[in-house]
């Protein structure tokens, strides 16, 4: 699942296309389906924020206790691709929509 989820990609740009995932599901899905499955998200991101925060917690105090200090790698040009890559599929999705709307109309 790691490959899902670039490493090196903006806070702003993988927050924006949350956003676009999210209007991409509410144009076929009634109220109580949008209520089901927000809620099921939800649970699911608590469930993985949980697991994460504890991750971080035992990683934090191993690292304390063992004198080692870890930082990233921040390799720019893996980050440009990412970026490229989610933008990419995020242009793409969104011509897609434009697509079905003008199909509607």
């Amino acid at each position: 699942m790691h490959q899902f989820l670039p490493k090196n990609v903006p806070p702003k740009l993988f927050t924006a296309s949350a956003v676009v995932v999210a209007y991409l599901l509410l144009d076929d899905t009634s109220a109580n389906e949008q209520n089901a499955l927000g809620n099921w998200l939800m649970l699911t991101a608590q469930v993985l924020c949980t697991n994460a925060a504890y991750k971080q917690f035992q990683q934090g105090f191993s690292s304390t206790q063992s004198g080692i200090v870890t930082g990233g790698n921040n390799n720019v040009s893996e980050n440009s691709e990412d970026t490229v890559a989610m933008l990419t599929k995020m242009v793409n999705a969104l011509n897609k929509e434009i697509d079905d709307i003008k199909k509607k109309l």
